[in-house]
């Protein structure tokens, strides 16, 4: 019990703060001794209610032109991803998506410590938001889509509310899904429930230190657990 409140407090702590990365850090504290088909619908239904926070908590930032379109590819992403579970192993696709986040994150940091703008070449844009949708719709992983909108929005208000907003309807799709082929249990639902005060704890314990950081400090601490979050997918599959 006690590691699922460390992984709880520190999955969401992280979430309040950065606006993603809470599935990848869970399921890395707990995937020591916990099989993931019992830790994601865990996940999943305590992400729910998170994203709806964090969608409340920042909804000034909500833009439409952004957030429809990535639901959009989240939910086409099943389509071309089923086929590819079927031909490539899905580990490889993992870390090839794993290594692109790292490189969009790297260039990413360059360009924020020389203060440059980003290039938002429309091409370029749908490409790495379908690839963001094939991760997110495959795996329920977030980082490439994170990746993408943290180049598309101007500050961390629009950042957490555009993400939030896509992770909140792709959960409620998933969590059809998990409940049609029992992955979600009566057990997961209990676990959910003793976690969710410390969930919300979490939370709001990362939406203050939010707060009391500065605009860039938090937009390079997003960055550099983007970095992580997506080597630590490369380790992982490797």
């Amino acid at each position: 019990m006690l590691f699922w409140i460390i992984a709880t407090f520190v999955a969401f702590f992280i979430k309040g703060l950065c606006g993603f990365a809470n599935t990848l850090v869970f399921t890395s504290i707990l995937g020591f001794g916990v099989a993931n088909v019992n830790i994601s619908p865990v996940e999943l239904v305590m992400g729910f209610p998170a994203n709806g926070i964090q969608v409340w908590k920042n909804r000034k930032g909500l833009k439409p032109s952004i957030f429809v379109p990535l639901v959009l590819l989240v939910l086409a992403g099943s389509i071309p991803g089923a086929l590819l579970l079927k031909n490539v192993n899905a580990q490889y696709l993992k870390v090839f998506f794993g290594i692109v986040v790292v490189l969009i994150g790297i260039e990413m940091m360059i360009r924020e410590y020389k203060e440059l703008p980003a290039k938002n070449s429309r091409v370029g844009r749908f490409i790495v938001g379908l690839c963001s949708g094939v991760l997110c719709g495959l795996f329920g992983v977030g980082v490439l889509l994170a990746a993408y909108v943290g180049r598309t929005t101007e500050n961390s208000e629009e950042f957490k509310a555009n993400l939030g907003a896509v992770f909140f309807i792709e959960n409620i799709m998933r969590i059809i899904t998990y409940t049609v082929s029992g992955v979600i249990t009566v057990e997961s639902l209990k676990m959910s429930a003793l976690m969710i005060p410390i969930m919300i704890l979490g939370m709001f314990t990362g939406f203050k230190s939010a707060d009391i950081l500065n605009e860039k400090r938090v937009k390079k601490i997003v960055i550099v657990l983007l970095i992580i979050s997506g080597a630590m997918l490369v380790i992982q599959n490797i």
